[in-house]
Order: structure tokens, then sequence, then C-alpha cells
């Protein structure tokens, strides 16, 4: 039974929401709309077919994230302005073991959150939009969960890292295989994900391998939560 699954976006945990919607909407370039329950939802200006929510938290961050942004530049010139770009919004450079053979520059949002701004010239995220790629902690069998579930093929399977990416284009999203991460109790970046008829994808879900956390929330095969949203037919 298919999923019907449609991918939403991303949801980032923040205990200053304007902070961090001011940001993301200065670095991606994206509309940043409040909404009555204090959430901050970023609309896309490069025709990604996804959103950005920024939700209210009373908690920090408590370590390394498992999803993070790799952002693209078309040139050196564009790169160092990304990087300005980000630094002057509230960004910080960061070490998280990176070489300077690798290429690409690492920063955290003002909360801590990992992003990486990537060389131009990587052939890989070409043609993927102003992020190129929600970059994922988890493991092979993860990258095939969501593939089957959002009905995305594989366009990498290579010593147990995975990328799926939607028959449309844009954003590719990847896994990078073990080791992965520590857990914390709470993931402060997850995936939205809707449906049409809730009990049927809850149902395709579970016979993938997802559990039930309560009626919005899932798990996924690694343990990481997603929210699950019904939304009326389209027309």
């Amino acid at each position: 039974m298919p999923a019907n699954l449609t991918f939403r976006g991303i949801s980032i945990d923040a205990t200053d929401v304007a902070a961090q919607a001011r940001f993301w909407s200065e670095v991606l370039g994206w509309n940043a709309h409040p909404a009555p329950d204090g959430t901050v939802t970023l609309a896309p200006t490069d025709g990604s077919a996804y959103v950005i929510t920024i939700r209210p938290v009373d908690t920090p961050k408590p370590g390394q994230n498992k999803i993070h942004f790799d952002l693209t530049t078309d040139s050196p010139v564009a790169m160092a302005a990304t990087v300005q770009r980000a630094l002057d919004a509230g960004g910080r450079l960061i070490d998280i073991g990176q070489t300077e053979a690798d290429g690409h520059e690492v920063l955290a949002d003002p909360e801590g959150n990992e992003l990486c701004i990537i060389e131009p010239g990587n052939r890989f995220l070409a043609d993927t939009g102003t992020i190129g790629a929600i970059n994922c902690d988890g493991t092979q069998a993860l990258g095939y969960f969501w593939s089957q579930a959002l009905g995305w093929p594989l366009v990498w399977d290579q010593d147990e890292e995975t990328a799926i990416q939607s028959p449309a284009g844009g954003s590719k999203i990847t896994w990078s295989g073990p080791p992965l991460l520590p857990r914390y109790e709470r993931d402060r970046i997850r995936f939205d994900v809707s449906t049409t008829d809730l009990d049927q994808a809850r149902t395709a879900l579970s016979a993938l391998g997802a559990t039930e956390i309560d009626a919005s929330t899932m798990r996924d095969l690694d343990g990481n939560e997603f929210t699950l949203t019904q939304v009326p037919p389209a027309g």
C-alpha cells in the first residue's frame, strides 16, 4: 500500500523564533510568514516545493543535529557572499572536523544549528536549488524507507550512503550512513510530511517500519521523529 505522502518541509525548534526566522530568511532569501501560534513559516523564492517552519521551544540545543542544510553556490564570489551574509545575520564559523581540502565552509546559526556552504562546481548538487541537500545522519535502510514512503527514487546508494530526490527535481535528501550521532530526547530538526488520508498513511508507514508516537507524530526506522499532517485533497 503506498503511503501517499507529500514532503511538506522541515521544522526547526528555536528558543528565539524571530531571530531564527530572520537568520534563515536572510541567508536563503525566503519570505517569512509569522502565524498566531508563534511559529514562523519560511516560504521559498527559488522554486523549492517545501517550506521551513520555525517552532518555539524552551529548551536549548543539546548537541550536534542529525539534520543540516547544504547550501549551494555557483561561483567563489557567491560562496564568499553567502558566508558573509550568514555571519552578518548572526551566524558563526565552526569546526566539526572538516579540513581545508574539503572545500566547503561549516557554520552555525544563532542557536548553534549546523549548516554547510558548498563550494561551486559540486556536481552532485548541480541544479538542486538554494538548499542543495537536506543532509541527514542515518542508515542506508532509512534512505530506502523514505524512498518508498515518498515515492522518490534513489539517486545515490554507495558505501551505506544514500540519497533521494523528487522526480520533479529540487533539494536532495541524503543519509550519511554509520557511525551515527548520539540521540537526544528531542529531535530539534524534523521532517514534516502530509497526506490526504491519515489512516492509510499511518498503516503504510507502519508497514515500512515506522512507529506511532501520537496522532500527528511518528518515528522512522532510526528513531527520528517526523510530523504527519492531514490535508484536504487538491481541488
